[in-house]
């Protein structure tokens, strides 16, 4: 799937997005996976409440099921203005 990153999450991890695969079954899962491949990673997701996710481009929660899903995106929380 592919997994986009924006904002600080980019900054943090280095790039914008890339092609991951996986067996998670819910957005957590994948977290989870992320977390574990090295710092950067852990240092984006260190607290996930400062974070929002879209699935296949629809906003979504971390429980979200990833069956089928061919894109997740992770960025902080938009504010208006």
């Amino acid at each position: 799937m592919n997994v986009l990153y924006f904002a600080w999450v980019r900054e943090r991890i280095g790039i914008p997005r890339e092609d991951v695969v996986t067996d998670a079954a819910t957005v957590n899962d994948l977290v989870e996976e992320l977390r574990a491949r090295e710092e950067r990673y852990a240092l984006a997701f260190a607290d996930v409440s400062a974070l929002r996710v879209a699935v296949d481009q629809k906003l979504a929660d971390f429980d979200a099921p990833l069956e089928g899903v061919r894109e997740v995106a992770f960025f902080p929380p938009m504010t208006g203005g």
